[in-house]
């Protein structure tokens, strides 16, 4: 019987170095294959143990020999490292808990895309469509990553060339396709980025999506221009945030569409009639939502319409000695924020706000709506009438800074049941969201899209920074250069070298 056993767990030893090479193979082969390894690595594990315990008595005897024992003492201690290390990564798959040591973070989920995970409505199903030669290795960290928040996600990695019958039933035409499904809603990505990916996500678990109107007629940028001055920039962004984006001329429908989530006036120039601020303030009066970017010299003539929520702004130009490098004193570089939904995430990301004027709130509103500064100038601020080549504050004619460049009111009267609360952000800026600076600073695409995330009561996705990879060339100096070839090259190789030959005579001794 116990013939039998040894026989059998002999035959259990062989199969587990099978069992260990094939899941290696496999690996080097199929590593999105990720159950088929994790089974045969765990079957080979199974039988090597038993093949361990069993013989063990068997190694202890071969092991008291003098000429094995020290080195079945550094075998013993090898497989004893091997055990531990097997256990901690056990505990570490059963526990995940990960750590990002890279310098700007680009391993960590934004708080943007865990709240969004967290909040995920429905279960959504991701293929992907990848394989060695393009970028599986960037996807597969970067849902592994997802699914580690939320166990509503769901991913399968497929190799196209392996199954194009499915490639075909999903209409796949390129490599690194990314097929996201929840319900009845479907979209595909492109690029392995954690923007395109939580977008996505967002995109498929909205039944319905919400409408944002920019008011147009009089000389507002302008939502198909491409030009410096355009808003194509900014209307792609909210497209991929999953807005409806679309152009209202009050001039032609009268009245401000019931399907507005929010309204937009993204830097009128021309006078607004009386009849359209009517409308306006009517809209927002009903619950509307409204974004109000006015710049310095505008004639637009909103000054009594944004008196009815307490805002006012100042015709002066903000200047200051904190700005961008080689640029203007009338191009701030805000990193005060305000403590609003708004602001919360943005931490010290910096926003441009391209000739910008004061934002100022009349305290005899106090009653019926509530102010809340988004943004502040730097201490270093000044507000002046004049900026043709001004460089220096004048005490005779300008106003110390900081100044509010962008503020938020909310009314303080309780909505009706099922409608909103009436809601105006307003900046002293338009540039800011234009195809030139949109994407020039990371604040200025999150400051914007945040603003309109929150007043469309968005409780997803508001945005999300490109994190930069962080490489820096390593400079050294011809000294610091010896010195590293002498300790890297000859030093170390040395040391290494001498304490080798050192232990070889000791154990010679024994």
């Amino acid at each position: 019987m116990a013939v039998m056993a040894r026989r059998v767990t002999l035959v259990l030893g062989i199969l587990g170095a099978i069992l260990a090479f094939a899941g290696l193979i496999l690996y080097i082969k199929a590593p999105y294959d990720s159950i088929a390894i994790a089974t045969l690595e765990a079957l080979a594990v199974t039988c090597l143990t038993i093949f361990l315990i069993t013989h063990f008595e068997l190694l202890r005897k071969v092991s008291r020999r003098r000429p094995v024992r020290l080195g079945f003492n550094s075998v013993l201690l090898v497989l004893l490292f091997a055990v531990i290390l097997g256990i901690i990564n056990f505990l570490a798959a059963r526990h995940d808990v990960r750590w990002d040591f890279s310098e700007t973070k680009r391993f960590t989920l934004a708080p943007q895309t865990a709240r969004a995970l967290r909040d995920l409505p429905r279960d959504v199903k991701v293929t992907v469509f990848t394989n060695e030669k393009g970028q599986f290795g960037i996807y597969k960290d970067l849902f592994e990553n997802y699914q580690s928040r939320s166990p509503k996600l769901t991913v399968e990695f497929v190799d196209p060339e392996k199954k194009p019958g499915m490639a075909r039933r999903y209409g796949i035409t390129r490599l690194d396709t990314a097929v996201v499904e929840s319900g009845k809603q479907e979209t595909r990505v492109t690029a392995p980025t954690e923007q395109e990916v939580t977008n996505a996500l967002l995109r498929v678990t909205r039944d319905e999506k919400k409408n944002i109107y920019f008011l147009s007629g009089h000389a507002e940028h302008q939502l198909d221009d491409s030009s410096e001055a355009g808003y194509a920039f900014l209307k792609k962004a909210l497209e991929q945030q999953g807005y409806t984006v679309l152009s209202l001329s009050l001039y032609e429908s009268k009245t401000v569409p019931s399907d507005a989530n929010l309204l937009v006036l993204g830097g009128p120039q021309r006078p607004v009639p009386a009849q359209e601020q009517v409308l306006i303030a009517d809209y927002v009066k009903g619950g509307g939502r409204l974004l109000v970017m006015v710049d310095p010299g505008s004639k637009a003539g909103l000054e009594g319409l944004l008196a009815r929520w307490g805002l006012n702004v100042d015709a002066r130009v903000v200047l200051d000695e904190q700005k961008i490098l080689n640029g203007d004193l009338t191009m701030p570089v805000v990193s005060t924020y305000g403590t609003h939904e708004i602001t919360q995430d943005l931490g010290n990301i910096l926003t441009v706000f391209p000739d910008v004027r004061p934002i100022l709130w009349d305290g005899t509103k106090e009653a019926d709506w509530e102010f809340h500064a988004l943004a502040k100038s730097s201490t270093r601020s000044w507000a002046s009438p004049e900026v043709k080549g001004q460089i220096r504050f004048d005490p005779a004619k300008d106003a110390q800074g900081p100044f509010t460049v962008a503020a938020v009111v909310i009314a303080r009267k309780e909505p009706a049941a099922g409608a909103r609360r009436s809601a105006v952000v307003i900046i002293g800026d338009s540039d800011l969201a234009s195809n030139a600076f949109l994407n020039l600073a990371p604040g200025n695409n999150d400051f914007v899209l945040h603003a309109v995330g929150w007043l469309a009561e968005e409780k997803g996705l508001i945005t999300i920074t490109p994190k930069d990879t962080g490489f820096a060339t390593f400079l050294v100096t011809p000294s610091q250069a010896v010195a590293l070839l002498a300790l890297q090259v000859l030093a170390l190789p040395s040391a290494c070298l001498v304490a080798g030959i050192v232990m070889w005579r000791h154990r010679r001794r024994l």
